[in-house]
């Protein structure tokens, strides 16, 4: 074999790095752009949007979902896409349940209360994300976030049927 001939696993390899490099600086271009924004911007929505299944945003989408003072909007979003694409990691998997959380405690922002409680379902490994959906689902004064939860525990428990719930 020759030495200048890649193999199929490196082909792999250096195709992957390629593309985590790729979407490691789209992701740092839309956060940036994100930064520089007035508060208030509807574009900083469209930017999560478009940071939709980039892994590489998963902590700063971590920290919008946590920010009581950033735009609702985009809270809301980023509650969205941290539902359908947890983090793999386990640390960034439970600072995303935590942002969450803390998000579903905002007593300012009723909509994103009710979509942090409708994207705690990948989260419930976590006890304490558990109980708390619980009794969101039980008692919360708002009837959207009780329903929110509700659905929540719904699918958090379909996704441990189908093992779909991750670590």
């Amino acid at each position: 074999m020759n030495d200048t001939n890649l193999t199929t696993a490196e082909a792999r390899a250096a195709a992957t790095a390629a593309a985590t490099a790729a979407a490691t600086a789209a992701a740092e271009r839309l956060i940036a752009e994100f930064r520089a924004l007035p508060a208030d911007s509807d574009r900083k929505r469209e930017i999560i949007t478009e940071l939709d299944a980039n892994a590489q945003a998963l902590p700063f989408l971590v920290s919008v979902v946590a920010d009581p003072g950033e735009y609702d909007l985009a809270r809301v979003e980023s509650a969205t896409v941290l539902r359908l694409w947890p983090p793999a990691d386990p640390v960034l998997r439970h600072e995303a349940g935590r942002a969450l959380l803390s998000a579903l405690r905002d007593p300012e922002e009723d909509l994103v209360r009710q979509y942090a409680a409708m994207s705690l379902a990948p989260y419930t490994a976590d006890p304490v994300v558990a109980t708390v959906l619980n009794t969101t689902a039980r008692a919360d004064e708002d009837p959207l976030v009780r329903d929110s939860a509700r659905f929540s525990i719904e699918e958090a428990h379909r996704l441990q049927e189908t093992g779909a719930g991750g670590p």
